[in-house]
């Protein structure tokens, strides 16, 4: 890194308002880049650099973190990130509940079979190879991940509904070992789905406090959201104490009308544990819907096995009629689908399962198994449970940083087959425009600390999420006055706008609005990697 004493620099922002990630007010200042690393912040009047930004009128940040984001595949279809860039997010954290690796050869073949859409080679088998793959392959965001305790899972035990042996054990926890050398950010796992809900309380602490070791968070999509939420919070809790282990909470919420006024005891239980010590935390999307494959709403037991083992279940009528009472749907007006596998059924992408019921003259819960056979897959689904006064409240909670929950996707070829939740595309200009700039739920300072300094400091991220001389130079510049989603759950391909420059490791990907083509993503590691200095 070329020192302070020079005026010749790479990159030049020049005339732009710092917020620097400490969530203190902003700053008039310049900031320079050399190679890789912000070199030096201030008024440098004298200064000159090969590229040169005018960013008066603009906020200057550091590069936005999605805590959640499902771009596994999307990456690999295209690595230029573009519904998350042209927000600002400049690091990609992956792997909520399942992850990428570690991945025997049952589980390769299962991945080539199940593959939709986007078409890949499986050229790897550990967690680290994964994000080593994505980087040579060439991205525009940094890229990191969880590992998945689902993932384990399955490598030791299948699709079993049982504890695992002592031996199974040991062999998780071996595997979690060489995940976090390997430069994983913690351990996570999603407790709604099969089969990850099968594991016991007492297997993910045996496996949280390996990652904990290793400074690595638990992370966690909680047993229940809905009804149960308070027990599933608890549990929660008792995996952070009884690991040793810092602990988020996924997607924060309470699911259900009927469970939104939980959301006051969910908070006193969060800050208890939090002024007893623990590091408690947890991310949100900004939209009053979930997603996720309408096949979760079959019960657990029917999972057993594996996909293929539930199709088959769902092909016989002895099991649909043990089934069908046990899927859990709320109003069937409030399921919208919007992904499917099959070209025959694509037609029915954006419809309710009411009006998709109505046209087969069956029940939402046949048409549910119906589709899902018919599809051989799960299906895509949004879902309308929350309450937009809890999202404002959440918003508003210090400890609480932000992911989106979706991939990051381009608004042109493969993504066009399926529509998406709009959080793939608005999750972070929505926070900045509608609750900060309209509705003044946060200040702007306060906003851009929980984009990035506040999650990584959760991810122990070396020399990331700040505006400081010798960090890395992931660095945004938009306009607070225009900054805006437009995507919606009938056009959710629709780009944010308002976001003008993004530098990823000092390198323009984004400039005056437009994708520069540039991919200088790299592999942010946890802070277990092994491998040497640079993370």
């Amino acid at each position: 890194m070329q020192s302070t004493n020079t005026n010749a620099y790479d990159v030049l922002i020049k005339g732009g308002v710092l917020y620097d990630g400490g969530g203190g007010e902003p700053y008039a200042a310049d900031l320079a880049i050399q190679g890789d690393r912000i070199a030096a912040i201030g008024d440098l009047p004298d200064a000159r650099a090969q590229t040169v930004i005018d960013a008066r009128g603009l906020a200057v940040a550091p590069g936005f973190i999605n805590m959640l984001s499902w771009a596994v595949e999307s990456l690999i279809a295209d690595g230029r990130s573009q519904s998350d860039i042209r927000q600002g997010v400049t690091l990609e954290v992956m792997g909520e509940g399942r992850s990428m690796g570690p991945l025997n050869e049952a589980m390769k073949q299962e991945m080539r079979q199940r593959q939709g859409a986007i078409q890949y080679d499986i050229a790897w088998t550990t967690l680290g190879e994964y994000l080593d793959f994505l980087a040579r392959r060439g991205v525009s965001t940094n890229v990191a991940s969880f590992l998945g305790a689902e993932t384990l899972r399955i490598h030791a035990l299948g699709y079993a509904d049982r504890p695992p042996t002592a031996a199974e054990l040991d062999q998780m926890r071996a595997l979690t070992h060489q995940a976090m050398q390997e430069g994983a950010m913690g351990l996570s796992t999603y407790l709604i789905y099969a089969p990850a809900c099968y594991a016991h309380t007492d297997e993910l602490i045996a496996l949280a406090e390996v990652a904990a070791s290793y400074g690595g968070l638990y992370i966690s999509h909680i047993r229940d959201e809905d009804d149960h939420i308070l027990d599933a919070l608890d549990e929660f809790l008792t995996i952070a104490r009884q690991a040793k282990a810092r602990a988020e909470i996924y997607h924060l919420k309470c699911s259900g009308e009927a469970n939104w006024g939980q959301l006051d005891l969910v908070i006193q239980k969060i800050e208890a544990a939090r002024a007893e010590g623990l590091a408690i935390t947890a991310d949100m999307y900004t939209y009053t819907a979930s997603s996720n494959n309408i096949s979760s709403t079959i019960p657990a037991w029917a999972h057993e096995g594996g996909f293929e083992a539930l199709l088959q279940r769902l092909k016989d009528r002895a099991a649909r009629e043990r089934i069908r009472p046990e899927i859990s749907l709320p109003s069937a007006e409030k399921v919208l689908l919007v992904s499917f596998r099959s070209d025959a059924l694509r037609p029915l992408t954006g419809k309710t399962l009411a009006e998709i019921a109505a046209l087969r003259g069956v029940s939402p819960e046949d048409t549910v198994m119906d589709l899902i056979v018919e599809d051989d897959s799960g299906i895509g689904a949004v879902y309308f449970k929350m309450s937009e006064e809890n999202v404002r409240r959440q918003i508003a909670l210090p400890w609480v940083s932000f992911g989106s929950d979706g991939q990051s996707m381009s608004s042109e070829g493969v993504f066009l087959r399926s529509n998406t939740h709009p959080r793939a595309y608005g999750n972070f200009a929505r926070l900045l425009g509608k609750y900060v700039r309209e509705e003044r739920i946060i200040t702007l300072p306060e906003a851009v600390r929980r984009l990035t300094a506040l999650p990584a400091a959760n991810l122990r991220l070396d020399r990331r999420g700040r505006l400081a001389r010798g960090y890395f130079a992931d660095v945004v510049a938009f306009d607070p006055d225009t900054i805006r989603d437009n995507a919606t759950f009938d056009r959710p391909h629709q780009y944010a706008t308002g976001m003008a420059h993004v530098l990823v490791n000092g390198v323009p990907v984004l400039t005056d609005g437009e994708h520069t083509g540039a991919t200088p993503g790299r592999v942010v590691r946890g802070p277990g990697w092994t491998g040497g200095e640079t993370r």
